[in-house]
């Protein structure tokens, strides 16, 4: 079997499910150690109720012929990502993929709800949710991650920047922060250009 990774280090934030998970496994099927980080775990239940947790996505990569490392991470806390990216770079000494999904914003989000009307605790937690974890977390990841040349950096969001645009996402918040992940990975393109 080939494993065009293998060697290289991966970190996805934001592991636990949907194109999370499947990313992550994914990457262990060509190879890589993934670090799948998140806050559902074994010990730790889903805001959701949903049966997923980091531990499984981690056995799934391992599974896959990758190396799976589960680390629960709060990644709006930015002490805690700074831990986490130290412990990669204490065991590997090195970052080769950062994947940034993190999200959690699906059960605060109000669809057809005008701006005034939305619920302001929910609309600026999904966007601290759907938008601050990925700064604090690139924050602390590319330092790391430019030590070599070839890095990638993958933001994941839905609809593309010219879809976006043009289309209103059926609330501002999550219009707002669907389109600012979009910019955010044109800016850290724009930043990590001269490291290659």
């Amino acid at each position: 079997m080939e494993f065009p990774l293998k060697g290289r280090v991966a970190l996805v934030a934001g592991a636990t499910r949907g194109a999370g998970r499947g990313t992550a496994v994914a990457l262990g099927e060509a190879g890589a150690v993934v670090y799948c980080t998140g806050r559902t775990t074994k010990d730790h239940a889903s805001d959701y109720r949903r049966p997923e947790t980091i531990d499984d996505t981690a056995a799934m990569v391992s599974a896959a012929g990758g190396t799976g490392i589960a680390v629960a991470v709060d990644h709006l806390d930015a002490a805690e990502v700074e831990v986490l990216v130290r412990r990669i770079d204490d065991g590997h000494g090195r970052l080769d993929i950062l994947v940034n999904d993190i999200w959690g914003g699906e059960n605060l989000i109000q669809w057809n709800t005008p701006l005034w009307k939305h619920d302001l605790a929910g609309g600026l937690r999904m966007l601290h949710g759907a938008v601050d974890t990925h700064l604090v977390t690139s924050h602390f990841a590319l330092p790391l991650l430019i030590r070599r040349p070839g890095g990638l950096v993958v933001e994941m969001t839905d609809g593309t920047r010219e879809y976006n645009a043009a289309h209103y996402r059926l609330s501002a918040f999550y219009d707002l922060a669907k389109s600012a992940v979009l910019r955010l990975a044109f800016s850290q393109a724009e930043e990590l250009k001269q490291f290659g």
